[in-house]
């Protein structure tokens, strides 16, 4: 048997294809892939004898595929490493795995005992103060030691994934590999190594929903076809224009993506995943419908194989390495989300609390700081069920992009550019800084299991993020974090940034977010609130997907108020998620303790058993 490489790509659709790089002088048609007759995987041999001092670490190659769409360079699906030319600016795949093996002795770091997870969400590129892209090490350096500091206990890191467009924050995907623009991916591997995190656990944002459609970059009609990693037609796209992956049954495109999932826990160590467009991935409506009644989630807008997708990918983490963490940004409130693949969920151990900042935003914006209803705060912030872990947040990075506005930007807007000094006095300061407190306070008190904070937001960062485009002359001045802020002993931006410590310390010590909640009725004799022991009864809300505990007593069963067809509309407008107006039932006492019939979807089984899910009419 001969010593040597093998390169496989899966075309089935192509109809010639030819690898080439460095190693042979870029010559495109010199060596020819071969297709398997049935697998649709094309392969290419090279001897060690003839390619041992071509074919090194570094080495660039790429594969010239002949297809439906014309003969193309393209980069293979699988390259782990992608690097660009400095003068044509065009991408290359790199060869890895001659060079030295990293050393991760000692990393026997396990997530699950840092306790209640205090979640700092950030952007390697934007992370520097200088104008410029940030790199992995810079980022070690300099940005881990603040999030230590600061008493956080996990970063989320954002735009890892390889993607050509800086601007799209790392959302447009294009290939297996780490992104280019932050360096090797040695230092990747350097940041999460255990001695730089020292206690931090490192969570990826991963983004499977959609790919760019770059042909060039990345791998849309890699084969030729339309339906290579989707499914043809408009069917294949997002309502944003993005190609969607990971909707389509293909053992082939399950496999890329479970393979991908595994690549980034055992090649860099990842402690888990935040995924990204779960509510894209799960209908095929993309979420772009109001969930009104509980039909919404058994429909045929269910999309079932990215149900089976997700679960085995949280079967996958959990497998491969036990302590991983898992959550789903999830705006239609599945049911089932965060129930454990056993017991028939979909294995998520968190669901993003996405309701929280629209409700704090709509509260800025259209109610008079003496009009804000306590418990119409404490009802948004406790609309979930007790077992399923929330990860609570006031603003992440959507509400920091253009467009949009930070807390601290909707409550000071301009004064901060002029009345931020110790020195001055101003009631918008007073008042916003007031506020920027009490939301983050009353956020993660009662919000959830788990707290997130986008980076730079924690002291008031001023402005907006914008990234280098046409429109900005490919400036970088809004695309970095201003750490020098929040250590100017003369500026108001420590005094927020010193109350964030204070407040993760103080949650820290008395195990805030590990201590459930109460509800606010009913109440004893004695006006005291009482805590609910178990799940005697429920009521459902179709804007989190929740059942909701409404009296320990009565064992209640939901319908909707005043239907006269299978899928009620909303009665009343109210707070709710991303995905439209909340579905508001009313309890009715169930007769002889009834449970309801099976449920219809294998991933719901578990509220079939008279623990939440509505009877029929």
């Amino acid at each position: 048997m001969l010593d040597g490489w093998w390169l496989r790509e899966w075309l089935p659709g192509a109809h010639d294809v030819y690898v080439f790089g460095d190693f042979n002088n870029w010559q495109r048609t010199e060596i020819r892939m071969h297709k398997g007759c049935r697998t649709g995987v094309w392969s290419a041999f090279f001897p060690e004898a003839m390619y041992r001092d071509r074919l090194r670490h570094g080495s660039l190659y790429k594969i010239h595929v002949h297809g439906d769409n014309g003969w193309l360079d393209r980069i293979p699906a699988y390259a782990r490493r992608v690097v660009q030319d400095d003068e044509t600016e065009k991408l290359h795949g790199s060869v890895l795995g001659a060079a030295e093996p990293f050393d991760w002795r000692g990393d026997a770091f396990d997530a699950s005992k840092n306790g209640s997870l205090m979640i700092y969400e950030a952007h390697v590129g934007m992370a520097q103060e200088k104008e410029g892209v940030g790199t992995y090490r810079e980022f070690t350096e300099k940005i881990l030691p603040i999030i230590k500091k600061d008493g956080y206990n996990a970063v989320q890191l954002m735009a890892i994934a390889e993607h050509p467009y800086y601007g799209s924050f790392g959302y447009h995907v294009s290939s297996f590999a780490p992104a280019r623009a932050a360096a090797r991916p040695e230092e990747l591997k350097e940041l999460d190594a255990p001695r730089p995190r020292a206690g931090l656990a490192v969570i990826m944002d991963l983004v499977h929903a959609h790919y760019v459609r770059n042909l060039n970059e990345g791998i849309n009609e890699l084969d030729g076809t339309d339906h290579h990693y989707s499914l043809p037609g408009k069917a294949g796209y997002q309502p944003t224009g993005t190609r969607s992956s990971s909707t389509t049954a293909s053992e082939e495109v399950r496999h890329f993506l479970l393979s991908n999932v595994k690549y980034w826990l055992d090649e860099f160590h990842f402690d888990g995943y935040r995924f990204d467009g779960v509510t894209s991935m799960i209908y095929r409506h993309h979420g772009y419908v109001d969930f009104d009644c509980r039909e919404r989630f058994f429909d045929e807008g269910v999309n079932r194989d990215a149900l089976t997708y997700l679960t085995l990918a949280n079967r996958l983490a959990h497998d491969f390495r036990p302590s991983a963490v898992t959550i789903a940004e999830d705006v239609s409130g599945m049911p089932g989300m965060c129930i454990p693949i056993a017991d028939g969920g979909i294995g998520f151990d968190y669901r993003l609390g996405m309701a929280i900042p629209d409700f704090w935003i709509k509260q800025l914006k259209e109610v008079p700081d003496e009009e804000w209803n306590i418990w119409e705060m404490w009802d948004v912030m406790t609309n979930r069920l007790p077992e399923v872990k929330t990860v609570a947040y006031a603003e992440s990075h959507d509400q920091a992009l253009v467009g949009d506005k930070t807390l601290a930007f909707r409550l000071m807007d301009k004064d901060m550019y002029y009345h931020m000094d110790r020195a001055s006095e101003s009631i918008v300061i007073d008042r916003g800084m007031a506020l920027h407190k009490m939301i983050r306070l009353m956020t993660i008190s009662t919000g959830g299991q788990a707290y997130l904070n986008f980076m730079g937001n924690e002291f008031g960062h001023p402005e907006w993020i914008d990234f280098p485009r046409e429109g900005n002359g490919w400036s970088y001045a809004h695309a970095r974090r201003q750490w020098s802020l929040a250590k100017n002993g003369f500026l108001r931006y420590s005094w927020l940034g010193d109350f964030d410590k204070a407040m993760i310390k103080l949650v820290k010590r008395y195990k805030v977010l590990a201590d459930g909640f109460t509800m606010p009725e009913p109440r004893d004799g004695r006006g005291a609130t009482r805590r609910w022991p178990s799940r005697t009864a429920t009521c459902c809300s179709s804007s989190t997907g929740t059942l909701r505990p409404r009296s320990p007593t009565t064992n209640f069963r939901c319908r909707p108020r005043a239907s006269t067809s299978r899928c009620s509309r909303p009665t009343k407008a109210a707070s709710a998620d991303r995905s439209g107006s909340r579905w508001r039932p009313r309890c009715v006492r169930r007769r002889g303790g009834a449970t309801d019939a099976a449920a219809p979807y294998p991933h719901l089984q578990h509220l079939a058993h008279g623990d939440g899910l509505p009877a029929k009419k």
